[in-house]
């Protein structure tokens, strides 16, 4: 753990952050601007949002953090749902002592913000959802298994490069579980009725093209779910559509994200 003064009021801090059986690490750059938390992507690194940070600059109070046995320090865990993701959340801001935050969420972290700013609408300033959280039923037993077969096939390079910290300390089985449960949260039925009861301002930033697994425009289709979740909720707006794809986004696209998150930071402060 270690501890740098940078702040007259609160410091640069980096560190473990126990929660249920395992520890996460964290990174908060300290400092009186709002507390930005990054939500990264399935089995993406805090370090996917640095070019973000960096657009934003030092007037934000920038946390970020590695989910469970992702990243080179989080620790193992017997518990990988999304569930246990929503939880860290808590657990994070706590061991910071936030009790509001910005969310910002790529991916599968754009799915974390979503469910966490419907519980907690008073603990949130609002969220930027980055190619993630469109409500679409695109799981059927067909696409598990297909699921299933990309992860087998990659379990075998997997564990060389754990070490680095750019694949996670998990089995291919349990990333494929996650994969799936995923494909479960994102249905219409499920996701739907979240975003619809979401009373803080959220902005998408919309990819294009495929991610990894997808084909055709299978991507683009689920994307277009979209339309009918901005007509049901006039807090949730589209705020740009990009033309790099899922993987590149976070790299290419940081000044529209990070205008985005000035966005929604401005709209709090008319508020208040």
């Amino acid at each position: 753990m270690t501890t740098n003064s940078t702040s007259s009021t609160i410091s640069q801090w980096t560190g473990m952050v126990p929660v249920d059986d395992t520890a996460l690490a964290v990174t908060d750059t300290g400092g009186p601007g709002i507390p930005v938390v990054y939500l990264n992507g399935q089995f993406a690194t805090q370090g996917y949002w640095r070019r973000v940070i960096a657009e934003l600059g030092p007037e934000w109070r920038h946390i970020t953090y590695d989910e469970r046995a992702r990243g080179r320090k989080s620790k193992r865990s017997a518990d990988y749902s999304f569930e246990a993701a929503v939880r860290d959340v808590d657990a994070v801001l706590a061991a910071r002592s936030v009790h509001r935050a910005l969310l910002v969420g790529w991916s599968y972290g754009a799915f974390v913000a979503a469910h966490w700013a419907d519980r907690n609408p008073d603990r949130t300033l609002g969220a930027v959802l980055v190619d993630g959280a469109f409500p679409y039923d695109w799981l059927d037993e067909a696409m598990e298994q297909r699921i299933r077969k990309m992860f087998r096939r990659m379990g075998w390079f997997l564990p060389l490069l754990r070490p680095t910290g750019l694949a996670p300390r998990m089995t291919a089985e349990q990333q494929a579980d996650s994969n799936i449960e995923i494909g479960v949260i994102s249905q219409e039925h499920e996701l739907g009725p979240v975003l619809d009861n979401i009373t803080v301002p959220v902005r998408y930033v919309v990819a294009s093209g495929t991610s990894l697994g997808s084909r055709g425009d299978e991507q683009e289709r689920i994307r277009t779910s979209l339309d009918a979740v901005t007509a049901r909720n006039a807090n949730i707006e589209i705020s740009a559509k990009v033309a790099s794809n899922h993987g590149a986004i976070l790299k290419k696209e940081s000044p529209v994200i990070a205008e985005a998150i000035r966005e929604i930071a401005a709209l709090d402060h008319e508020q208040h």
